[in-house]
């Protein structure tokens, strides 16, 4: 039987081969990942972590699970709003990207109520019922079953908790969207051979947005995962988009 495909941004390869694939790409750019965040997004990329937090309801003594935490953006924040009687699971499935978000939050004097996991975000290694509230920060588009990844952590949600997911996502004005991808195209690749003399991984980034599926998809997403009272804000125009799902 041959194997199931998928795709590593507009190309199509085995569904094997796309953690590895993708592996590369962020052990690649781990290094100047936030110089790269802030010049791409001119700065936004911080509001847009800003707006997620808070609205995730996140408060002192919770327990959160942070997928694909990266250089650790939202952990930090996450850490100093569950205090410690609270704690923060810092989790990514590329060893170059947690290394990245350890580092940060140690020199930021965050120690006691965080720790750190190499995991797949497809099959994770949690008991059920065990957190208040699961993030997915610009992490969702890079796994492969993304049904599979939804579908863990619902099971990992304690009954009232939440999942937030940050995501790029489908700019809702036509004009604006023209504008937005010949900047995504023409600039973006650039940027990244500037800035990290890595053209190629940046390609990547703007093509794997384009196959990530759209607000009210992954919303339908959500729900048959089995969140309820589904949710989603655009924000900067839909370039990227905020999905809220509780679990009951």
């Amino acid at each position: 039987m041959a194997e199931q495909k998928t795709h590593f941004g507009f190309q199509e390869v085995n569904q094997s081969d796309k953690q590895s694939l993708v592996g590369d790409v962020f052990r690649s750019v781990a290094s100047n990942y936030d110089v790269m965040n802030d010049a791409m997004s001119f700065g936004v990329h911080r509001a847009w972590k800003w707006f997620a937090v808070a609205q995730s309801g996140v408060g002192a003594g919770d327990r959160v699970l942070d997928l694909a935490a990266g250089s650790g953006d939202l952990s930090l924040k996450f850490a100093k709003k569950v205090g410690e009687h609270g704690q923060v699971v810092v989790t990514d499935i590329n060893e170059a990207m947690l290394a990245e978000g350890r580092k940060r939050l140690i020199n930021e004097g965050i120690a006691g109520n965080v720790d750190f996991c190499l995991v797949n975000a497809e099959n994770l290694p949690f008991e059920d019922n065990s957190f208040d509230c699961i993030s997915i920060s610009f992490g969702l588009r890079n796994v492969t079953r993304k049904e599979e990844a939804l579908k863990s952590m619902a099971r990992c949600l304690k009954p009232g908790g939440r999942a937030i997911i940050l995501e790029f996502s489908q700019p809702t004005n036509e004009t604006f969207r023209k504008v937005y991808d010949a900047y995504s195209f023409n600039v973006i690749p650039k940027m990244g051979e500037i800035i990290s003399s890595d053209r190629e991984s940046y390609q990547y980034l703007v093509e794997s947005i384009r196959q990530h599926p759209p607000q009210e998809e992954l919303k339908q997403m959500m729900l048959d995962a089995g969140f309820d009272r589904v949710r989603y804000h655009n924000l900067t125009g839909g370039i990227v988009a905020l999905h809220i799902g509780y679990k009951y």
